[in-house]
């Protein structure tokens, strides 16, 4: 195993962790941004008015994108356990 494989292989999985996080972080900044608007315009500042729809957008997104987080992670793992004998030596 060399320098440039573990480089690399930390690099793969960045991306995974990245392209995983993004679609809740997304959901979450969306709806936090309408959040911060309505609070603006009713000038209400209830702290669970903001905490409660991020909550729930994030659990939605995860249910929308679960199947593809988990065909995403499996290909990362599946690859990962393919060629990481080829490197062991």
């Amino acid at each position: 195993m060399n320098e440039e494989f573990v480089i690399g292989l930390g690099q793969q999985a960045i991306w995974v962790i990245l392209k995983l996080a993004a679609p809740a972080l997304i959901f979450a900044l969306v709806v936090g941004i309408l959040v911060s608007v309505l609070q603006a315009v009713t000038q209400i500042q209830e702290m669970t008015l903001a905490l409660v729809p991020k909550m729930i957008a994030v659990i939605a997104a995860l249910i929308i994108f679960g199947p593809w987080m988990i065909k995403v992670l499996t290909a990362f793992t599946m690859e990962l356990y393919t060629n990481l004998p080829n490197y062991i030596r």
